[in-house]
């Protein structure tokens, strides 16, 4: 899992007008970019398309939020952080343990059957190349 931190950003008046108009847009939240976008194809369509490319090529289209990814976001706390209750604790780390356990033991499950998969096909392959050769040899021999 990646974590996000935030950077400092320059004071305004070190920033160019592109820069201070990114980071209004990006307070606002997504919203705003899609209203802007449609705001410039509705006045000047190639306005509205640079927008669209410059969301799509951001990422901004597709992010849950813009920059501020760690404001009100449910999923920013440590998956093992305590509560203050140590019985929900004990209860939620054994049952991540558990989870862990199945998981370990679905994934070796996958592993066994693709090696299984990759045997038989590698059976018939042999197979194949077994019986194309034995035709060969009938051919030559007649």
């Amino acid at each position: 899992m990646t974590t996000y931190t935030e950077t400092a950003a320059p004071p305004l008046s070190a920033q160019g007008w592109f820069s201070r108009s990114e980071s209004w847009l990006d307070s606002k939240g997504k919203g705003a970019w899609i209203a802007a976008m449609v705001l410039g194809f509705v006045f000047f369509w190639p306005v509205g398309l640079a927008l669209l490319f410059y969301m799509i090529w951001s990422k901004k289209m597709f992010s849950s939020s813009c920059r501020h990814r760690s404001r009100g976001n449910r999923w920013s706390r440590p998956s093992m952080s305590t509560t203050g209750n140590s019985a929900f604790d004990a209860y939620k780390e054994d049952t991540l343990h558990r989870l862990e356990q199945e998981q370990s033991d679905f994934e070796s499950f996958l592993q066994r059957l693709r090696e299984a998969k990759d045997k038989a096909e590698f059976d018939d392959f042999m197979d194949d190349r077994a019986k194309a050769s034995g035709a060969d040899d009938t051919a030559k021999h007649s």
